[in-house]
């Protein structure tokens, strides 16, 4: 059996050294950016750089600065979940681009299970991230526990109670924005207005269905509200039946998200419901769910990648020490499609 061959050896800062004829501490400070080199000491280093095919062990190097250049993304959700809600993949995107530009690495965190939380909380322990960025957190997160023992700087992506003090939060008025989708629904003479309420242990949930219970004051029925534990196009759907069968007079839904509102149409057709001459549906995200349904969603737009650059720049400032945390609330608005 042939031998695998042998592996190439990494060029060192002594092999810099002896082609440019410096000494190794100068190319160490060149290297690092750390005191005077001369003009010239620096030309003779980078030329042995490129002839030599030296590449700087950013691990090694942040191991002495005890800096790792890297922030978690955190996200608690099941995995399935992940790859279905576009809302998400936004938030990571923008989140990635202000990294990148400050040229840190983003550590992506999965937790979808109790063994997940401890997995993540031990690799936070370990200093492998200097910062972290959280989707999703719900109340009493053993994550969010985790952060607060270590004082990691943080940035949640809505506000769960229970989260840290010491961490900054980016925003959307949940409860504002619930409402007036609501009073859209109300405006175009809909009667009997139910809600798919899900994900009611974060707060997004929570105060989604407190601003639809708002708007409608003394028309709220609690019958008329289905809950679900996920932002989930089969969940969606399985509440929007449950619900017509337990009031088919029905005749406008508010389903929390994009991906529940899609999951009731492909109900409410299944059913010969006409939408929306027997039943307008409204959602919440503006993703791309809301654009791919016939007829496409009224929606309330969430600004997903602006909310992943904003949690992003607030961990970054933190690092830097520049500020303390701080709540940073972004708008949204509804977008009215042919659903409503």
């Amino acid at each position: 059996m042939a031998q695998p061959p042998p592996r190439k050896k990494r060029a060192t800062v002594h092999d810099v050294a002896v082609r440019s004829g410096v000494s190794r501490g100068t190319v160490s400070r060149f290297i690092n950016g750390e005191g005077y080199v001369s003009a010239a000491a620096r030309e003779a280093i980078e030329e042995a750089i490129r002839a030599v095919g030296y590449v700087p062990n950013t691990a090694a190097r942040n191991l002495k600065m005890q800096r790792s250049q890297s922030v978690g993304f955190i996200v608690h959700e099941p995995g399935s979940l992940f790859v279905e809600d576009p809302n998400i993949g936004e938030i990571l995107l923008g989140a990635n681009a202000v990294l990148s530009e400050a040229d840190h690495q983003m550590a992506v965190l999965v937790v979808d299970s109790e063994r997940d939380t401890d997995r993540v909380a031990r690799y936070l322990s370990g200093g492998f991230v200097e910062g972290a960025v959280i989707v999703s957190a719900r109340s009493r997160d053993p994550i969010s526990a985790a952060i607060e023992r270590l004082e990691l700087p943080a940035a949640y992506v809505g506000h769960p109670p229970g989260a840290p003090a010491t961490a900054s939060f980016v925003v959307i008025d949940n409860h504002a924005a619930a409402a007036s989708i609501t009073r859209h629904l109300m405006d175009a003479g809909r009667g009997r207005i139910g809600m798919i309420a899900a994900a009611l242990d974060r707060d997004s949930g929570a105060d989604r269905l407190s601003g639809f219970a708002a708007a409608l004051g003394e028309r709220f029925d609690r019958d008329l509200v289905e809950e679900i534990p996920l932002y989930s196009y089969a969940a969606g759907r399985d509440a929007a039946e449950r619900l017509l069968a337990r009031h088919p007079e029905i005749d406008a839904v508010f389903a929390a998200s994009d991906a529940v509102a899609a999951g009731a149409v492909e109900a409410f057709r299944a059913a010969g419901r006409r939408i929306p001459d027997d039943i307008a549906v409204a959602g919440f995200d503006d993703s791309t769910w809301a654009r791919r349904t016939i007829p496409p969603l009224t929606t309330v737009h969430q600004p997903a990648r602006r909310l992943g650059e904003e949690a992003a720049r607030l961990v970054l400032a933190q690092l830097r020490g520049d500020e303390p945390p701080r709540q940073v609330q972004l708008e949204c608005e509804i977008v009215r499609r042919a659903s409503a």
